[in-house]
């Protein structure tokens, strides 16, 4: 019997944002079937991609600096272990999964190789410019096949002589499995937001509608460590109906807790090119506020589920958050609308493209 081909999969930087969530379901779909797979990518305690059953690991370097410079360096240097590390052990045969751009060494390999290299792109904003042309000009040289988590993502690229497949994110069956049961609020007023520390993701106009709306509360959930985030907002002022908490390895709790989710990403620092928790607010028929550019439009429906307003805008922001929490009835409608709006992020629908494509 013919064995089948290895997937070898490859992540930089291995912590609990989305991407890796998301790669994550992809490499247990494909243990299920019966797949080889090879993961290169960083050691880490906690990530979505440590301690997977059945996968064959290969550890990376990589170490995050403040610095852009300093950052810059190692990067470059982790892609040069990766290449150098992994150039003996991959084969012709082998099918090569990048998940995000940034491990370009792995595209490098997979050229060198005449491997088939698949591509799976969530960012469409990478810094400085000139890394971000280089990265995709690598896309657009070595990628035998590229998925597009949004059609926004796909048209900022705009590399169409490869094959481009758009795949939308799903909500992980284990985590909808573990959906608490959430009662029914007559008075809403609790405002959720998950994101990376960050300052371009809104942590400065999350606090300030905090500050705008002392009557509800607010609670901030940052993937970043507690000493990361007491060294980020050294001297910031919170108001008391702010909580701030770090990287937590269970969020139901949290939606559960919440009326509206929110993401504040500013689009002259950041565009969303997707929003995998606003869908996993969706499980909790949480309504949504959200950046009006980029991918994450394509999740929520305007109006319907959620409201798009830039972050910048205060005086709009402030406005948005009251419409949706002042009638309780509208508010009941907009919850019962995302709930419906989850059916197009199903896990099952998700793990067929992709194998399909693999």
């Amino acid at each position: 019997m013919k064995a089948q081909p290895r997937v070898f999969a490859f992540h930089l930087l291995n912590d609990r944002s989305g991407s890796p969530k998301v790669l994550g379901q992809i490499i247990r779909s494909w243990i299920h079937e019966g797949k080889e797979v090879h993961l290169y990518t960083m050691v880490h305690q906690d990530g979505f991609l440590s301690n997977l059953e059945g996968v064959n690991y290969h550890h990376g370097w990589y170490k995050f600096q403040a610095n852009p410079w300093l950052r810059l360096i190692y990067y470059s240097l982790s892609q040069l272990i990766l290449f150098f590390k992994m150039l003996g052990k991959v084969k012709k045969t082998d099918t090569l999964y990048i998940n995000t751009v940034l491990p370009f060494g792995a595209a490098l390999i997979g050229k060198l190789k005449g491997c088939r290299v698949i591509y799976h792109i969530h960012e469409s904003t990478v810094s400085p410019t000139i890394l971000k042309w280089f990265l995709f000009k690598v896309v657009s040289w070595t990628a035998s096949d590229i998925i597009n988590v949004s059609q926004y993502v796909a048209q900022s690229h705009g590399i169409t002589k490869i094959p481009n497949h758009l795949v939308y994110n799903a909500i992980d069956e284990n985590f909808l499995s573990k959906v608490l049961t959430k009662e029914k609020n007559e008075s809403p007023s609790h405002v959720l937001m998950v994101c990376s520390l960050k300052a371009y993701k809104g942590l400065y106009e999350f606090i300030q509608l905090a500050e705008d709306h002392m009557d509800f509360s607010f609670r901030m959930v940052l993937n970043a460590g507690q000493k990361e985030i007491d060294s980020f907002f050294s001297g910031q002022h919170f108001p008391q109906n702010l909580e701030i908490y770090p990287s937590q390895k269970n969020l139901h709790p949290f939606f559960q807790w919440a009326d509206v989710i929110v993401n504040l990403s500013r689009p002259d620092g950041w565009i969303e090119t997707f929003g995998l928790t606003i869908i996993e607010g969706m499980a909790y028929g949480l309504p949504a506020i959200v950046p009006p550019v980029g991918g994450i439009l394509e999740v929520i429906e305007e109006g319907v589920t959620g409201y798009s307003v830039d972050p910048r805008d205060r005086k709009s922001l402030n406005k948005k958050l009251l419409e949706l929490m002042a009638n309780p009835i509208n508010f009941q409608n907009f919850s019962k609308a995302a709930l419906k709006r989850l059916e197009v992020f199903k896990e099952k629908t998700m793990l067929e493209q992709i194998n399909r494509i693999v």
